[in-house]
């Protein structure tokens, strides 16, 4: 069955071609063209703007003219993200969509329902027909997943809307009316590399695998497992008491997915093989069971390979292992206010040693600006400790909620009356481009919904085929109930 044959038709439809499109962040140069495509196709206006955004006008449907003007706003990139043992180019190839029950799920990789569900829904109502609107504003933006790039090169008098509907939230009963800010943080520098000396060495991988992984910022909170946090927690308890010849480490991915793997490769003296094999063994018993409600899959393993080389001086590594121990992960402060809102957290999202460089990628969030400096400050201390060179770049402002916006009231309503329940209403601490939008135009009101997604920014992403359904009955609604200007 093809996800093609789903209801509502015309957002799977669109679904499925925009899937068809290779469309990795800062490479969106084909989605860019689908789009503006799609937008002259149907006869109406599209603009391409200086940095990539796609802007679609749809004047209103008759007797819709006097309401105020919308605009739709939704992301075109999407994370790549693979499993280690799936064979897939997404720079080539569209992704593999499957029908499991009520989800839509992909095969070994990122789905891109994270955000291709909201620009799906956003052409089918481009498209249609029969569909009551206010004058349409359709605003597909560029990277927002590695640097929200598209959002802050967005041009103040580009848009003329009056409400901006973002459909990037992952709960079909939550309604977002703020966000966290956020910065990369990236540790670089190099180390010594050492000839192996000659003797009997038993060289090996060990690795950190099959986590749950996830969104760095909506998953925070679940206290799901690092791969780069578990392998340096590892590695400590195996440098202490072994030689233990270290030739590269290389862990994570995209710094707002947390870790799923990470890589070790190693060497150690024969006649240390059986204290190797007990240490490994002692913690992988240890950390499964700590995190056997979160990551039931983690898998601590090792294996023979071919000899190398060279590896990396022992005493830095130590100091470098020490740093890495010491570098804050996930939670850093909740929010005070808030019941269940993180505040502030950072995600060790990449570790790449090899080849005498080395580099750790971070991205830190936090609805609060001084925390998140705050937090800034510390990592750069300690990995300045180890002589590494510190860098920040990709900053964007976060989302402060404004609840009495009357937008927010009518969506509120409109949800109950139609599903007998109420709204969560609430920030979060994902980064939405509302926030830096709304730097642009700041009189425009501003709200975040979507359907359920799930393992948004890891090969477990999937999307929930009734909730779809809802979501676009519910947006259906909404565009029918915009308030007169």
């Amino acid at each position: 069955m093809s996800v093609k044959t789903l209801e509502p038709q015309g957002l799977w439809k669109n679904f499925d071609l925009l899937n068809a499109v290779p469309r990795p962040s800062k490479k969106e140069e084909r989605v860019i063209a689908f789009a503006k495509n799609f937008g002259e196709q149907l006869g109406l206006e599209t603009i391409v703007d200086h940095i990539g955004n796609v802007i679609i006008k749809k004047p209103a449907t008759p007797g819709m003219e006097g309401r105020k003007k919308i605009v739709m706003q939704s992301h075109l990139d999407m994370v790549h993200q693979k499993n280690a043992d799936t064979t897939f180019d997404f720079e080539k190839e569209g992704i593999r969509m499957f029908i499991e029950g009520d989800w839509v799920k992909a095969e070994g990789t990122t789905l891109g329902a994270d955000n291709g569900i909201g620009v799906a829904a956003i052409m089918a109502v481009l498209e249609s027909t029969d569909i009551p609107h206010p004058d349409l504003e359709a605003l597909f933006t560029i990277d927002e997943e590695t640097g929200m790039t598209g959002a802050l090169e967005l041009k103040p008098g580009m848009l003329d809307g009056d409400i901006l509907l973002n459909l990037d939230t992952e709960d079909d009963d939550e309604l977002t009316i703020g966000c966290a800010g956020g910065i990369d943080v990236t540790a670089s520098g190099s180390y010594a590399q050492k000839n192996m000396p000659d003797g009997n060495y038993k060289f090996m991988i060990l690795s950190v695998a099959g986590l749950s992984g996830g969104h760095s910022g909506m998953d925070i909170a679940k206290g799901l497992g690092n791969a780069n946090k578990i392998m340096n927690r590892i590695l400590r308890e195996l440098i202490i008491p072994l030689d233990l010849k270290v030739n590269r480490i290389d862990g994570g991915g995209l710094r707002n997915a947390i870790p799923r793997e990470s890589f070790c490769i190693l060497a150690v003296e024969e006649m240390d093989v059986p204290k190797f094999k007990q240490i490994i063994d002692e913690q992988a018993e240890i950390i499964s069971q700590e995190y056997a409600f979160t990551d039931p899959d983690l898998r601590i393993v090792h294996e023979d390979i071919e000899p190398f080389s060279s590896y990396i001086d022992s005493k830095w590594l130590k100091s470098f292992v020490k740093a890495v121990y010491a570098c804050t992960s996930g939670i850093y402060r909740m929010h005070p206010e808030i019941e269940g809102l993180v505040q502030t957290s950072n995600n060790l999202a990449r570790i790449l040693v090899q080849d005498g460089e080395v580099k750790v990628l971070c991205l830190t969030r936090s609805s609060l600006e001084t925390e998140k400096k705050d937090l800034m400050n510390a990592l750069q201390s300690i990995f300045e400790l180890v002589q590494l060179n510190v860098s920040f770049s990709g900053n964007y402002p976060g989302w402060t909620p404004k609840r009495g916006a009357k937008i927010v009231k009518i969506m509120e309503n409109l949800y109950k009356e139609m599903f007998e329940g109420n709204m969560h209403v609430a920030a979060c601490h994902a980064g939405l481009e509302c926030g830096i939008i709304g730097k642009h135009y700041p009189q425009m009101e501003m709200v975040s919904f979507g359907p359920n997604i799930r393992g948004a920014h890891s090969p477990d992403e999937k999307v929930q085929i009734s909730s779809v359904q809802k979501f676009w009955n519910y947006l259906l609604a909404v565009l029918r109930n915009i308030p007169e200007k």
